[in-house]
């Protein structure tokens, strides 16, 4: 099977996650992609699989080298986000693309337009994989899972390949922060790792945002309206209120590349009782702290205005910046992008504005820095994903192997 018949199955399976579900994983039909993958890895020759009762396939292609070279972790994660359908994706294929528009969707006059997304403007002559505008495509992260599956179908087709130990990991629920809560970081018993995730493939990661989350919840006053003067106090008004005193610079259609940003996600209420969900994002912790500790400030100004405790706030830690506990594993990185030159591409460390598995497993003690997929505008109708980048990252991956045990070789 080739790169391009994987991608196109994986996408076929429908792996929403929910954040509203307490299951792990978060939606059974992920078991569904799980269980399929599980008997490919098998079919490729390679006997030491599991699927574990979380959700997680663990694989090992076993050493055909004596051991020699570090041991090697590939991972991706199954599931796509809540935010738009998995369900029922239509691809369109577009061969040797030549910087024009791509039309979607003519019923809802939805165009990939490369003045509104200038990334196509890099990617001229590629094959590109688009939706039809009804869906997400899927490619954050089946793009990932057919590259590693493609890695694996040449390691196992070509015994002159040398290589130590290779391991596998397939993770559901990435999309919802919970994608390493079960991880077996023993048991998969890899030196190191790679998230294969994201984007442009000359993008090498291996920083990402400090994470929180926020919840306000706004305990009004319900009077009936007609006899509400100087009695009601209007939830919904109030939670505007408590928006508006966020600083207006620190959202996400104001900030860019190491600016954080607070995110109102979701809100619901009534003149009663609203909730309001945020994610607060930073690369520097101290400056995240800041952020939360506005969320505290407003509430008690709001409170002291309104002379009860019509505030609460909420906040949890999700993730860290795995920056720091790279620094002490730069050699990872420093593999990734001489692998990538050998390739002809020149490597360009970027910080993730976002988070990955690979930064909480970079804090359970497995580095784990991120190479991209040549996916782009993840997370809804709009989302593409390049093939000819897939196919070199295939190429890439395996320079990094054999690299490896070529430099352990020497050093022997």
């Amino acid at each position: 099977m080739n790169i391009k018949e994987r991608f196109l199955k994986y996408v076929s399976f429908d792996t929403q996650s929910d954040p509203q579900s307490n299951t792990t994983p978060s939606s059974q039909k992920q078991l569904k992609l799980a269980e399929y993958l599980k008997d490919e890895i098998i079919s490729l020759g390679i006997k030491k699989v599991e699927l574990d009762p979380s959700g997680i396939v663990y694989a090992t292609i076993p050493s055909n080298n004596g051991n020699i070279g570090d041991v090697i972790g590939f991972i991706a994660h199954m599931d796509t986000s809540p935010d738009a359908s998995g369900k029922d994706i239509h691809t369109n294929i577009i061969e040797n693309y030549q910087g024009d528009c791509i039309l979607l969707n003519k019923e809802k006059k939805l165009v990939l337009d490369p003045q509104e997304f200038p990334d196509l403007l890099g990617l001229i002559h590629h094959t590109l994989i688009t939706t039809d505008g009804t869906t997400l495509l899927g490619a954050d992260d089946k793009a990932g899972i057919a590259i590693i599956m493609q890695v694996a179908q040449y390691i196992q087709q070509h015994p002159e390949f040398k290589h130590n130990d290779i391991k596998i990991a397939f993770t559901p629920d990435e999309e919802v922060g919970r994608g390493t809560d079960c991880f077996d970081v023993q048991k998969f018993n890899a030196d190191y790792a790679y998230t294969i995730d994201g984007g442009n493939i000359a993008e090498l990661e291996y920083e990402n945002f400090n994470a929180f989350s926020a919840t306000v919840y706004i305990h009004g006053r319900s009077i009936h309206p007609g006899y509400a003067k100087n009695k009601m106090i209007n939830s919904l008004r109030v939670a505007y209120e408590f928006d508006s005193l966020l600083p207006v610079h620190e959202r996400p259609e104001s900030t860019s590349d190491y600016e954080g940003f607070n995110h109102l996600h979701d809100l619901n209420g009534n003149c009663e009782e609203t909730t309001m969900e945020y994610i607060i994002r930073n690369h520097d912790l101290e400056l995240a702290k800041k952020q939360c500790q506005n969320f505290n400030d407003i509430a008690d100004f709001l409170n002291k205005k309104y002379g009860y405790a019509i505030v609460e706030v909420k906040i949890e830690q999700s993730y860290l910046n795995m920056k720091e506990h790279m620094l002490d594993h730069m050699y990872i990185v420093d593999y990734a992008k001489q692998a990538l030159s050998d390739c002809g591409i020149e490597p360009n460390t970027i910080p993730i504005r976002g988070g990955t598995d690979g930064a909480r497993l970079t804090y359970m003690g497995l580095p784990c820095p991120n190479l991209g997929t040549g996916g782009y505008n993840c997370h809804g109708p709009y989302e593409f994903v390049s093939l000819t980048m897939m196919e070199k990252q295939v190429e890439v991956l395996l320079k990094l192997i054999s690299n490896n045990v070529k430099e352990k070789s020497n050093e022997c």
